[in-house]
């Protein structure tokens, strides 16, 4: 930590990274105005919103649930099943982003947070894409512990071949899917399957780290919010739950907790016996945790991790306690 107080702060502007961010939104303008003009067929429209859909599914329920924070185990046919589906995304691997987003966790809201969404959402969702990471973030990156990633064949396996992996399973099997199967014209199919569905891909696992400025319900803040916004988005305390028990399965993304998709298909994939050791907390838990945290003066994320459940298959959640 002292050497990184030494280290710069500052972060530079990555100009490829610029472009590839104007590429990708620019590209998605044009495709929507090209859509408009000149149509699709609707086989086209519910695939890309079926690529969409596991693309998001990879990202939350494999990459961030699963890999980030260990909130499940899953087999090795689950595991792979939600690598594939994660590199549909085309974000980057599983290895890379875990490492930045356990650094976010670590020091969100700080200089060293890569995302920093105190910054404001525009930050969060564009900017910090765009910038490498300033020399004392990069000092910090190597302290993040990604020994559990280096022990999975398949993160690894992604990892060393994802180049390949990017090219067959965002660029080159998606797009032609619909020229071949249903007669889509090419460049249709590269417009609706390629462009946009990857930038709205994209902008949806971006949001991981710039929902909070969305969804998250401040302190000052009434419940429901009294904006027009109350119309669209649910305010709740849930994402700031999250950075206090990332590894808590059941909560969602977007605000959510224990009623969204992927926490039920991780429910599914319990009862068929694909996910195991679900990480949870109760509510009679979450009240002593607060209670011990004011009485003995221990960290709140201390208290609830050792208030932590398993939720096994049947049903069943037994207590453990975190050292």
């Amino acid at each position: 930590m002292a050497e990184q107080q030494k280290l710069s702060k500052r972060r530079e502007m990555n100009w490829l990274y610029v472009l590839f961010q104007l590429q990708v939104n620019s590209s998605a303008v044009f495709a929507i105005g090209y859509l408009i003009s000149y149509g699709c067929l609707w086989k086209t429209v519910f695939f890309g919103i079926f690529l969409i859909s596991l693309g998001t599914l990879g990202q939350f329920a494999g990459a961030h649930r699963l890999w980030a924070h260990a909130s499940y185990k899953a087999n090795t046919g689950l595991r792979l099943f939600l690598m594939l589906c994660q590199t549909l995304v085309g974000h980057g691997s599983i290895y890379e982003w875990v490492r930045w987003h356990r650094l976010h966790h670590k020091y969100i809201g700080t200089d060293l947070d890569p995302y920093n969404s105190k910054s404001g959402f525009f930050q969060a969702q564009f900017i910090s894409l765009t910038m490498d990471l300033s020399p004392a973030q990069q000092e910090a990156l190597k302290e993040i512990d990604v020994t559990d990633l280096e022990n999975d064949k398949i993160v690894m396996f992604q990892k060393k071949w994802y180049n390949m992996l990017f090219f067959l399973l965002v660029a080159l099997l998606p797009v032609n899917a619909p020229c071949e199967y249903w007669g889509e014209g090419i460049l249709t199919s590269a417009m609706l399957i390629g462009w946009l569905r990857y930038a709205l891909t994209l902008h949806a696992t971006w949001l991981i780290h710039s929902a909070i400025n969305i969804w998250d319900l401040k302190l000052d803040e009434k419940f429901p919010a009294d904006t027009n916004l109350v119309f669209i988005l649910t305010k709740t305390y849930w994402i700031s739950y999250h950075y206090l028990s990332p590894w808590d399965y059941q909560v969602s993304e977007f605000g959510k907790y224990g009623t969204d998709c992927v926490t039920k298909f991780i429910r599914v994939c319990a009862a068929l016996g694909y996910a195991t050791d679900l990480k949870t907390i109760n509510s009679r838990n979450v009240r002593e945790a607060v209670s011990r945290s004011v009485n003995e003066k221990l960290p709140i994320s201390q208290c609830l991790a050792e208030g932590m459940q398993v939720v096994e298959p049947n049903g069943v959640a037994s207590k453990i306690c975190c050292s």
